[in-house]
């Protein structure tokens, strides 16, 4: 299994967030998921709003087309991306095969 999928047109994407940390980035794997630190308090939803204008810019996508599908209130989340405009290079080299 890889943290990143297609369905359709789609991906879904296997992610662990770490919070408060001094800045934004891709940070390798975590198990089987993508981590991902975000300087954003895990408090009032703020992790996730960060986390989904992140991957909004990283994908070229617009943020209403980034939904979390399970783990609001957890690090371990699951998170669709509608029709991406790309795949960024850092996540490409985590990949198995090519998407």
């Amino acid at each position: 299994m890889s943290f990143l999928r297609r369905d359709g047109d789609d991906l879904i994407l296997d992610c662990h967030l770490q919070p408060k940390a001094s800045r934004d980035e891709f940070a390798g794997l975590h198990g089987e998921r993508l981590k991902i630190r975000l300087s954003a308090p895990p408090v009032d939803g703020k992790a996730n709003t960060m986390l989904q204008a992140f991957l909004a810019a990283s994908f070229a996508v617009a943020k209403s087309q980034v939904q979390l599908e399970s783990g609001l209130q957890s690090r371990q989340k699951r998170v669709r991306i509608k029709n991406p405009g790309s795949i960024p290079a850092e996540l490409q080299a985590l990949l198995p095969a090519p998407l």
